[in-house]
């Protein structure tokens, strides 16, 4: 949905008035899958499409959420923040606004309208892209002042203790920190990083959503993490991240549980890969990068265990294509998205082979998206 669309809809909701319209983007994460909540190393970008949001202030306490994306409409009062099932979506909103109370700022009543055009349990951060949105709205509307790590820590802390997914920092930082045409290599437990120009030239970033709802996500990932933990412990280390390559080889007989062990060398030597792969892009070699991201899948499929049959028969097929140097699973997992780096040349190819291959063997189409990198949330002077 276009902006003037939408504010056509928010008048016609919540009436005529004054209203301020912002924009947060999805994430795609290139390479570092399930390294952020272990202290490693991630590279993420933003995404040129996202979620739109208008909002108007109120002059009493009441908070009014819709979305074009859902036909739930949730009213309540500024006093009445509680976690609510049947809230559903607007939880994430909710979230956020306690999140402001509890830090002492002072809010009054409004009304929200959101839509959004990132497809929901994709693994592009719908509900990431929502939450960085709220805050944004929140920190300008209400002069908050409050700075953009804190944003990002905000967010984060939402997913974590409000919705309960204990999910790591990246895609909340990506999508607040993006930049246009350039990646962000981040050090997940120092926050400590760094934007990198994302040069393809001769290729392109094709996105490919298996169309598969990632319904097992949440709960594995909480799952996961717990293993990671496990894991720590066994070791004597606190993150996961503490440990290089060949440290972890010497140690890796203290974990008792071969579950476990796999788990954490996928993260130990992502880790790796994922500092590699930055080094390989920043001196072109866009070749060696694809290699990289390909053992990053095979390792998220066979030690992991979060790929399905959805991801691997995209990436395979993408492999099959001729232009392809580098194809995985992002996100979560469980369904989602692949990301593959593609010559220019045969992305009429890929997407065709690809889609024919994929619907062949699953029973369904799959999309197909040429991803531009976008800029982080922001409001949108119009």
């Amino acid at each position: 949905m276009q902006l003037k669309e939408l504010e056509k809809i928010f008048t016609d909701n919540f009436g005529e008035g004054e209203y301020s319209c912002f924009h947060s983007p999805g994430r795609v994460n290139l390479i570092g899958e399930h390294t952020d909540y272990n202290g490693g190393y991630v590279f993420p970008c933003a995404l040129s499409f996202g979620t739109y949001g208008i909002i108007r202030k109120r002059n009493d306490n009441i908070l009014k959420f819709a979305s074009t994306d859902f036909g739930l409409q949730v009213e309540i009062d500024l006093d009445d923040l509680e976690y609510k099932k049947e809230h559903d979506w607007a939880n994430y909103l909710k979230g956020v606004v306690k999140e402001f109370v509890d830090m002492g700022v002072k809010l009054s009543g409004f009304e929200i309208m959101i839509s959004g055009n990132i497809p929901n349990a994709s693994g592009l951060s719908s509900s990431s892209s929502v939450e960085v949105l709220a805050a944004t709205m929140l920190n300008e509307m209400f002069d908050a002042k409050i700075d953009k790590i804190e944003i990002v820590k905000l967010c984060q802390r939402v997913e974590n203790n409000y919705i309960g997914v204990q999910t790591g920092i990246m895609d909340q930082f990506a999508i607040c920190m993006g930049k246009e045409n350039f990646a962000m290599f981040l050090n997940c437990d120092t926050l400590d990083f760094q934007y990198v120009p994302i040069k393809l030239d001769n290729f392109k970033l094709i996105i490919s959503n298996t169309k598969k709802r990632r319904e097992l996500a949440d709960s594995k990932y909480n799952e996961r993490r717990g293993e990671c933990d496990e894991a720590c412990r066994d070791l004597g280390i606190n993150l996961l991240a503490d440990i290089a390559p060949d440290e972890f080889e010497k140690n890796k007989h203290k974990i008792k549980s071969e579950v476990v062990l796999n788990r954490a060398t996928h993260v130990i030597y992502e880790i790796d890969r994922t500092v590699r792969a930055v080094t390989e892009l920043k001196n072109g070699n866009i070749s060696t990068f694809g290699e990289l991201m390909n053992q990053s899948h095979k390792s998220l499929k066979d030690l992991y265990e979060v790929s399905c049959k959805e991801l691997d028969v995209l990436v395979s097929e993408a492999l099959k294509i001729k232009g392809t140097v580098g194809s995985r699973m992002t996100g979560a997992g469980f369904g989602g998205c692949t990301v593959s780096i593609v010559e220019n040349d045969f992305v009429d190819e890929f997407i065709k082979t690809v889609g024919e291959n994929y619907k062949k063997e699953i029973g369904h189409d799959a999309d197909f998206y040429l991803a531009e990198i976008g800029d982080g949330a922001k409001f949108l002077d119009i």
